[in-house]
């Protein structure tokens, strides 16, 4: 039997919330938002590249956005000695087989918990360091909402691509 993703759900946001109910909200609308644009393909079709030359695929992007939920939340604000998932530039890209989907979108998922567990307890003004920089939990946020919100705009055109699906 062929593994297709599953479909997802909506997840709306408030807009009239206080800034932390907001944040998390968006951050898991935008979440939501990916997982809808792979929801009913095969792993197969996850791995179709939008054009040569490029390396984007969605199942690329499932790898590449787990890997950016590991290393923000887990390693980077909460100091976990968490191994990197993709550690080589582009290798969450790169180096993907459509047997790997199933995996990898469990992985996605587990990373999108992980994340939200990290910053449960903190304070939007709690901060960490990074390469001598300081950074807040609110910019974590922003950060992600703008990272989902890129890479929805990509995902988009390789939904279109692949079976001509359009739309949020």
């Amino acid at each position: 039997m062929t593994w297709t993703a599953p479909e997802a759900t909506d997840v709306d946001g408030s807009t009239a919330a206080d800034e932390r109910a907001m944040l998390s909200g968006y951050l898991a609308w935008q979440r939501s938002i990916l997982l809808r644009k792979c929801g009913g393909l095969t792993g197969e079709q996850l791995a179709q590249r939008a054009v040569p030359p490029s390396s984007l695929s969605l199942l690329g992007l499932i790898r590449h956005l787990a890997k950016v939920e590991r290393t923000w939340f887990r390693i980077r604000f909460a100091g976990l000695g968490v191994e990197p998932l993709f550690p080589r530039r582009d290798e969450d890209f790169d180096d993907i087989d459509a047997d790997g989907a199933p995996a990898a979108y469990a992985r996605l998922i587990e990373e999108m918990r992980l994340a939200d567990k990290a910053v449960a307890d903190a304070a939007l003004d709690d901060f960490f360091l990074h390469n001598g920089q300081k950074f807040s939990v609110r910019f974590l946020y922003l950060h992600m909402i703008q990272e989902y919100a890129r890479h929805n705009g990509h995902a988009d055109l390789l939904r279109e691509r692949i079976d001509g699906v359009t739309g949020a």
